[in-house]
Formats: structure tokens, C-alpha cells, sequence
């Protein structure tokens, strides 16, 4: 009887525990399941200062993972306009904006200008010194690399400003054109092209590379870094937040360190 007895309270115990731990494996489940993913489509120039943002962003908001998706601005609005489940995008130009906005693809009172930058001329560390633009259509320069005018940004101020200077037709036969603004970086770290149009702050992460011309600002139309939720946005109090942050000192900081400069603020 006392065997028998002792057997059952074991049963019962067993089934006790058991039934803790599935508990537990439950609640473990449902904290695991509570963190929030944002994707973020954003100019590739942006690339690195986005970086350090998320290692910092991270360690104030453990329960949100970012998801950058880096490329031309242009080629990102294209997928936003064709579904691509984005929460935030950060375009390199108000033109891709622009549009989305037109189409009621933005979140209303979302969008704000967040940053601002320079366009410069790179050319390899060892060429010879361009003293001004005219030199660019000098025999020393067989390859001008500059991001596609139609989807990247760069590329548009690149041929406004060339257009302004009368050396757009001029240069014509020189000009070697790239997906976007990193590519034309690494046109001229590699000695594929002898100059390149680039933002200052991929200048900044270019390797043997030096500025040796920067772009006046009266040449081609302010460069603005508009920012804005999706209005389909999967996490948009998230991303939202992210936003803030991105525009708050802390976020300003960075974008500082990286050669990037502060728009003129919207609401967001």
C-alpha cells in the first residue's frame, strides 16, 4: 500500500514539473517573440553612420532588431512602390520622396529633412592635383565615374552641376556611370576611373583616395536626406521611434562623425 501510494505521489509530482517547465517554455516563447524587427531602406551613402547607430541603438532598445536595406534611392523607391514591406526610408534626394509621397505612400507628418551633405571630386592619392573643373576634360582624366543620373541621387547633382559649368556634353565620352555612390568610390580606389562624384562622407570612407575638388552648393539643388515612415509600415510606432532617435543629438552625433551634416527639420 505505502509502494503504491509513493508511486502515485510520484506520478503527480512528475507531472507538476512538467508542467512548470512547459510553462516556462511558453513565457520563454512569447519574450523571444516580443522583439520588434524594422527594416529600413536607406541611401547607401549613409552606410556606415547607420552602422554605429544600430550598435547603439541596440543597447537602449534590446527588444528591437534593425534591418538595413542599403542602395541607389532610387532603386529603393522603386521597391517600396512595388510592396517591398519597408517601415522607414531614408532617401539620398528629394525627388524619390517626392513621389512617394504623391502616390500616399508615406505615413502623414512623418517626413522630415534629416540630413544634409557635399558633393566633392575624388581622385586617386597619387594622380596629379585638379586645380579646378576645366581639368577634368585635361588629358590626365580619361574616366569620370558618377552614380546613374535616372535612380541615384549623386548622379543628379553630378549632371546638374556639369550641366552648369558647361562640361556636360564636353565630357561625354568620359563619363563611366555606377549603380550608386559607393560604386563610384571604388571606381576610383581601384584605378578603374581617374575622378569620381561622390558625397563628401564617402570620401571620408574612401581608401587612398583624396578630395581635391568640392562641388559649390549654387550649381545644383540643395542635398537633402528626407526621411519617412511607410504609411503600410509593418512596425510603424517602432520605426517611428527610430526616426526620432535617428534625428535626436545622440543620432546627430554619429551622423557628425561621419561627415554628414543636419537638415532642416520637418515634424516627425
Amino acid at each position: 500500500m505505502k509502494k503504491w501510494l509513493l508511486g502515485v505521489l510520484f506520478i503527480f509530482m512528475v507531472g507538476v514539473v512538467a508542467g512548470g517547465c512547459g510553462k516556462q517554455v511558453e513565457q520563454a516563447g512569447q519574450n523571444t517573440g516580443s522583439q520588434k524587427e524594422i527594416t529600413v531602406s536607406a541611401a547607401i551613402s549613409l552606410k556606415d553612420a547607420l552602422a554605429k547607430i544600430k550598435e547603439d541603438y541596440a543597447k537602449e532598445h534590446p527588444e528591437v532588431k534593425i534591418t538595413y536595406n542599403l542602395g541607389a534611392s532610387g532603386s529603393l523607391q522603386k521597391q517600396i512602390e512595388q510592396g517591398a514591406p519597408v517601415d522607414l526610408f531614408i532617401s539620398a534626394g528629394v525627388g524619390q520622396m517626392d513621389q512617394l509621397e504623391e502616390k500616399g505612400l508615406l505615413e502623414p507628418d512623418s517626413r522630415t529633412n534629416l540630413l544634409s551633405n557635399e558633393l566633392v571630386v575624388v581622385v586617386p592619392k597619387n594622380a596629379a592635383p585638379l586645380k579646378d573643373f576645366n581639368d577634368l576634360a585635361g588629358s590626365g582624366v580619361k574616366r569620370i565615374a558618377l552614380g546613374m543620373p535616372d535612380t541615384v541621387p549623386a548622379g543628379q547633382y553630378t549632371r546638374e552641376s556639369l550641366t552648369n559649368l558647361k562640361l556636360w556634353d564636353k565630357l561625354q565620352p568620359r563619363l563611366v556611370m555606377a549603380n550608386d555612390v559607393r560604386q563610384v568610390l571604388t571606381y576610383v580606389e581601384t584605378g578603374n576611373a581617374d575622378a569620381g562624384f561622390v558625397y563628401r562622407s564617402d570620401a571620408l570612407m574612401g581608401k587612398n583616395v583624396r578630395v581635391d575638388l568640392t562641388v559649390p552648393d549654387n550649381l545644383h539643388k540643395p542635398i537633402v536626406y528626407p526621411a519617412a515612415v511607410l504609411k503600410n509600415a509593418p512596425q510603424k510606432e517602432a520605426a517611428r521611434e527610430f526616426l526620432r532617435y535617428l534625428a535626436s543629438p545622440a543620432g546627430m552625433k554619429v551622423f557628425a562623425e561621419f561627415g554628414l551634416k543636419p537638415g532642416q527639420k520637418q515634424g516627425v
